[in-house]
């Protein structure tokens, strides 16, 4: 069994500001920081690099091919990350470790042709795909795996309770040092370059998606604007490979009828994805975060915001009654447009106070990235010691 330094290979699908990205990112930064020889490995086109730089070694995956539909695309990047993985040598790592389907993919296919004993996955959360190719390679990419890993006790139950797959559950993280309640000049930089106004500020971080369950959130903005009529809701990030245009058309309609305007200075401000940089600037203007999803593997941005000093209405669903409570965030119904509104309402109203003396910062003490790598080393260690032929 390998008890020292080990050599890992972090795969992710992207190299854009999602939740399993910045995992990757965060959890190389770590597993660096504590002695371990990390390589990144990131598909990327026409030059693109990562919005974060980890300070590890970073390979970039040419993709190469059609990328016209999502099938088309999700192809062309199994095959740049299998390419990748075989021409930096296989020998090179001790551990594997996808981070999403399309990186358990290309790590299935190289386990299937004996070019790797085995891989390890982490399952953020699992979407439901029509495409019967999606959907299959969804699949494939927890079920070939080795060992599975979930970002939450949600996912660890769901994994075992619905698809027979013994995963593990290996938190989160936040970093305190980078996401505070300091503000800057910067911070108003970003609002006059987003155009956003006094306030009261309602951020939401993901994008227009059906999963973020923005349709609902904008309705109980609408019934926020009878109370406070120069309230902004902010949509920020939204980089994806999956295709949520018919959803944000969606959105669009919908504003246009409840007399919603969207663009800077407006009503509605949607970003786009952000620079990095931009993130704890706009937690900080922001007077309180909806995460509102339908479903979600963790809801990193939680812990980002709290860290920022900005109050939260969550979901009152799993995963976020796992570690949430009345203490740090204010719970709404995400089915429910009313309960979400009456939530945001309570917050700006000053009705529902966020504990930030005591219990954000104990919430934040539960989480770290170093906790995080540490018992990713503890499960890659594991898992190397019930390998006939281990990769060292």
């Amino acid at each position: 069994m390998n008890t020292g330094t080990l050599r890992i290979g972090l795969l992710t699908h992207s190299v854009n500001p999602r939740g399993g990205v910045v995992h990757t990112l965060e959890l190389a930064s770590a597993l660096s920081a504590q002695g371990h020889n990390v390589t990144v490995f990131a598909p990327a086109t026409n030059g693109e690099m990562l919005f974060r730089t980890p300070p590890c070694r970073v390979v970039y995956a040419p993709v190469i091919g059609s990328q016209a539909g999502t099938v088309a695309l999700v192809d062309a990047r199994i095959r740049a990350l299998k390419r990748s993985v075989l021409e930096h040598g296989t020998n090179a790592f001790d551990v594997l470790h996808a981070e999403d389907s399309i990186s358990g993919n290309a790590l299935a296919e190289l386990r299937e042709e004996g070019a790797i004993p085995g891989f390890v996955r982490t399952v953020h959360h699992l979407d439901h795909f029509d495409d019967p190719r999606l959907a299959a390679w969804q699949e494939r990419a927890y079920r070939d795996a080795d060992q599975v890993l979930c970002v939450s006790d949600t996912w660890t139950r769901e994994m075992l309770s619905r698809y027979g797959i013994t995963a593990v559950t290996v938190p989160n993280g936040v970093d305190p040092t980078r996401f505070t309640s300091y503000t800057s000049s910067a911070d108003e930089v970003m609002q006059q370059q987003l155009g956003l106004g006094a306030g009261p500020l309602i951020l939401a971080v993901g994008g227009v998606e059906a999963r973020k369950n923005t349709l609902a959130l904008l309705h109980a903005f609408a019934a926020v604007r009878t109370v406070f009529a120069e309230a902004q809701l902010v949509v920020a990030g939204g980089a994806s490979l999956l295709d949520h245009d018919a959803y944000t058309r969606r959105f669009i309609q919908r504003a246009a009828e409840l007399g919603l305007s969207i663009g800077p200075q407006e009503s509605i401000v949607v970003t786009g994805p952000l620079e990095d940089a931009a993130m704890p600037a706009l937690f900080r203007s922001a007077d309180v975060l909806a995460m509102v999803s339908i479903r979600e593997g963790f809801g990193l941005v939680v812990l980002e915001a709290l860290a920022c000093g900005t109050p939260v209405v969550a979901s009152a669903i799993a995963p976020f009654t796992e570690y949430l409570d009345s203490a740090t965030c204010c719970w709404a119904t995400p089915t429910d447009t009313n309960s979400i509104g009456a939530a945001l309402l309570h917050v700006l109203n000053g009705e529902h106070a966020t504990d930030f003396t005591h219990a954000v910062p104990a919430l934040l003490a539960r989480f770290s990235w170093a906790a995080s790598a540490r018992r990713h080393v503890d499960v890659y260690r594991a898992w190397l010691a019930r390998q006939p032929l281990a990769m060292h």
